[in-house]
C-alpha cells in the first residue's frame, strides 16, 4: 500500500511543481506585457519615471557629500521625502504640490517657533502650565485648519498645504517641549524641505516638461471631435442607407469616453492654473472657461447616448414615416456633426470658431423643416402611439443636439474672445471682403426655441 501511494504522491507533487513554473513565467510575461502597452500608449509615463529617478539621485548628495551632511545632518532625509512626494505628472502638478509644501513648511515652522517662545515666555518655565499652553494652542491650530479644509475652493487648490502645515505646526510645537535646539533644528528641516522641492520644480520643468494645461486642451478638444464623429454617422446607421457589410458603429462608440471625464477635466484645470507661461498659453490664460465647455460637451453626449440606443430599435417604427422624416434628421445629423468637428478643429489650432457656423446654420433650417413637416402632415396618417413615439423622440433628441452645438459654439467663441486666438488666414479675409468684386452673401439666422416642447404637444394633439 505505502509503494502504491508514494509514487503518487510523487507524481502530484511534480505536476504542482511544474504548473506552479509556468505560472510563474506566465504572470512574468503577462506583467512586461502591460508595462510595454503603459509606455506605448503614453511614452511619457517612461521619461516622467526616469525624471523621478534623476531628482532623487540629485537630492541624495546630501549624504554622499560630507560638507553638505554636516551642514544639514539627518534632516537631508526631508529633502528625499520632499522629492518623493511632490514629483508628479505635469508641470502644473508637481508646483502646486511644491508650492503648497514649501510655504506650508515655512508658515508652520514660523508660528511652531513663535507659539513656543510665547508659550515660554508667559509659563517661564513652568513645566505644569507649559504643556498645557501648548496643548490649547496645538487644539486650536489643528481644529482651525481642519475646518478650513472643508471649503471648496480650498479643497480644490490647497488641501494638501494645509494638511502639511497640521503636520509641520505639529512636530514643530510639540517637539519643542522636550528639544532644546529645536531653532536650528526647525530651520534645517525647513531649509531640506525647500531644496528637495526646488530641485523637484527645475528638473519637472526643464527636463522634457508635461504640461497639464496642453493636455487639458487636447483632451477638449478630442471629446468634440468624438461626438461629431457619432453625429456624422447617425443617420446612415438609424435609416440603413449604408451599403451591406459597411458600419461605422465601432468609431461611433468612442463619444462614451466623454461621458466620464469630468473627474479628469477637474484635475487638469486645478493643476493648469499652476502652470507659468508656456507655447501658446499665456499668462491668466482663462482656464477656467475649459470647464464650461467640457459641461455643455457632456450634455451634448448624454443626449448622444439616449440617440444610441435607438440604432437597434428603428425597425420597430414603420418604414414610410422614417423615409417622411428621413431627410432633416440626416441633414440635421450631418451638418451638425461637422459643426462639432470644425469646433473641434478651431480649438485645437486656437482660431476663431467661426468655420462652423455655416453648419450651425443649415442644421437649423433642416431643424425648422423638420418642426413644420410634424405640425403638418406626418402624424396624421398614424394613430398607434407606440409606433410614433420612438422616431419623434430622436426627431426631438436631434433638435436638442442641434441646440447644444449652438451652445458650445458660443462657449467656444467666448474662450476665443478671452483668449484672444487669432486666425493666420484673417488678413487675406479681410482682403477679400474690401474687394470690389466681392458680394456680400445675406446669412439666415433661425433661432430654435422650445422645440422639444412643442413636438411633445403635437403627440398629445395628434
Amino acid at each position: 500500500m505505502v509503494s502504491q501511494t508514494n509514487p503518487i504522491s510523487i507524481r502530484k507533487g511534480w505536476q504542482c511543481l511544474m504548473n506552479w513554473h509556468s505560472e510563474f513565467i506566465a504572470n512574468i510575461v503577462n506583467v512586461m506585457l502591460q508595462l510595454k502597452k503603459l509606455g506605448k500608449e503614453d511614452p511619457r509615463r517612461a521619461i516622467h519615471s526616469f525624471k523621478v529617478a534623476f531628482a532623487i539621485t540629485l537630492v541624495s548628495s546630501f549624504y554622499y557629500f560630507n560638507s553638505l551632511y554636516h551642514s544639514f545632518g539627518s534632516s537631508a532625509m526631508w529633502a528625499v521625502m520632499t522629492v518623493i512626494v511632490v514629483s508628479e505628472f505635469s508641470v502644473g502638478a508637481t508646483l502646486g504640490k511644491g508650492l503648497n509644501r514649501g510655504l506650508a513648511t515655512f508658515l508652520a515652522g514660523v508660528l511652531g517657533l513663535g507659539s513656543y517662545y510665547m508659550v515660554h515666555s508667559i509659563s517661564r518655565g513652568d513645566h505644569i502650565i507649559e504643556p498645557i499652553l501648548l496643548g490649547i494652542i496645538i487644539f486650536l491650530a489643528t481644529a482651525g485648519v481642519t475646518y478650513i479644509r472643508f471649503l471648496p475652493q480650498m479643497k480644490a487648490r490647497y488641501d494638501y498645504g494645509l494638511l502639511v502645515f497640521i503636520l509641520t505646526f505639529c512636530l514643530v510645537s510639540v517637539s519643542s517641549f522636550r528639544d532644546k535646539e529645536i531653532l536650528k533644528t526647525a530651520q534645517d528641516r525647513v531649509t531640506t524641505i525647500l531644496i528637495g522641492g526646488l530641485i523637484s520644480v527645475m528638473v519637472c520643468i526643464f527636463v522634457c516638461p508635461v504640461w497639464a494645461g496642453g493636455d487639458l486642451h487636447n483632451l477638449v478638444s478630442k471629446n468634440i471631435q468624438k461626438l461629431g464623429n457619432f453625429l456624422e454617422g447617425f443617420g446612415d446607421e438609424y435609416f440603413g442607407t449604408l451599403e451591406d457589410g459597411e458600419s461605422n458603429k465601432l468609431s461611433m462608440q468612442e463619444y462614451k469616453s466623454v461621458l466620464n471625464s469630468k473627474q479628469v477635466e477637474d484635475n487638469l484645470i486645478n493643476f493648469a492654473r499652476w502652470e507659468p507661461c508656456h507655447g501658446r498659453f499665456r499668462f491668466q490664460y482663462p482656464w477656467q472657461q475649459y470647464q464650461k465647455i467640457g459641461n455643455l460637451s457632456r450634455q451634448c453626449a448624454y443626449r448622444i447616448d439616449t440617440l444610441n440606443g435607438f440604432l437597434n430599435n428603428f425597425s420597430k417604427t414603420p418604414k414610410e414615416m422614417r423615409s417622411k422624416i428621413q431627410e432633416p434628421c440626416m441633414k440635421m445629423s450631418i451638418e451638425t456633426g461637422k459643426a462639432l468637428k470644425q469646433l473641434s478643429v478651431s480649438l485645437h489650432k486656437m482660431i476663431p470658431p467661426s468655420a462652423a457656423n455655416t453648419h450651425i446654420a443649415a442644421s437649423k433650417i433642416a431643424a425648422t423643416n423638420l418642426r413644420s413637416m410634424i405640425k403638418t402632415n406626418l402624424l396624421e396618417d398614424y394613430t398607434n402611439l407606440f409606433e410614433v413615439v420612438p422616431i419623434v423622440t430622436v426627431a426631438s433628441l436631434l433638435l436638442d443636439v442641434v441646440s447644444s452645438t449652438e451652445k458650445l459654439a458660443e462657449s467656444i467663441q467666448e474662450l476665443s474672445n478671452l483668449a484672444k486666438f487669432k486666425n493666420k488666414e484673417s488678413k487675406v479675409a479681410a482682403q477679400d471682403q474690401k474687394s470690389p468684386h466681392h458680394e456680400e452673401v445675406p446669412q439666415c439666422v433661425i433661432t430654435i426655441n422650445h422645440l422639444s416642447t412643442n413636438l411633445t404637444h403635437n403627440i398629445g394633439t395628434s
